[in-house]
């Protein structure tokens, strides 16, 4: 049986005319089988969520055995230090903006165990990717994506994008799985 737990749920911050002031992603925790995979670790701000949620799981950071960063902006990766264990998957793209060890290139889509793949979903960034669970529902992990509800309600792409024509693609190619999805920067939403 496959398990998520939001461990942080992000937001945005915009002023009066939209531009965008602060941004913390959503992080969340899939449990399938022995493995431990958090998908985007917030930024710096959003940590003592992090600490908590995993003290309230009874969860080690430590044990997390797989990260997966839906694109490389430092509002999804702030917190890689957490987990030092880690297999880290990122896009091809963008693997220059993460430091450390365990980088792992994803070229496409990839299994990451039963029920859970890894699937592009460029538009926001070239590098961009979400996580489907195949679960007790269709989950869409959707980064950046599907930054708010407000773009699946909308259809319309996120208002930081390389390239709009890919990023309805990818929001469509997300809505065609999903049944619940947790998205870049607020609390997961059902579809159907």
């Amino acid at each position: 049986m496959i398990g998520l737990d939001i461990l942080a749920v992000g937001y945005l911050v915009r002023d009066d005319e939209g531009k965008l002031l602060e941004a913390h992603s959503t992080s969340t925790l899939i449990r399938s089988g022995d493995s431990l995979i958090v998908v985007d670790t917030s930024s710096k701000y959003l940590k003592p969520a992090l600490k908590s949620s995993f003290r309230d799981l009874g969860i080690f950071a430590k044990d997390v055995d797989t990260v997966v960063l839906t694109h490389s902006h430092d509002d999804h990766t702030g917190n890689l230090d957490m987990f030092p264990n880690a297999e880290i998957y990122i896009q091809a793209g963008g693997e220059d903006e993460i430091k450390g060890k365990n980088i792992n290139v994803v070229e496409g889509e990839m299994k990451l165990c039963n029920g859970v793949r890894i699937i592009p979903t460029p538009g926001h960034t070239m590098d961009s990717m979400s996580v489907f669970v195949d679960a007790d529902r269709n989950y869409v992990i959707a980064g950046d994506a599907i930054p708010l509800e407000d773009n699946y309600v909308k259809m319309v792409p996120p208002g930081l994008c390389v390239d709009r024509d890919l990023a309805m693609k990818s929001i469509n190619s997300i809505v065609s799985f999903a049944d619940v999805i947790v998205p870049g920067h607020g609390f997961p939403f059902m579809t159907k």
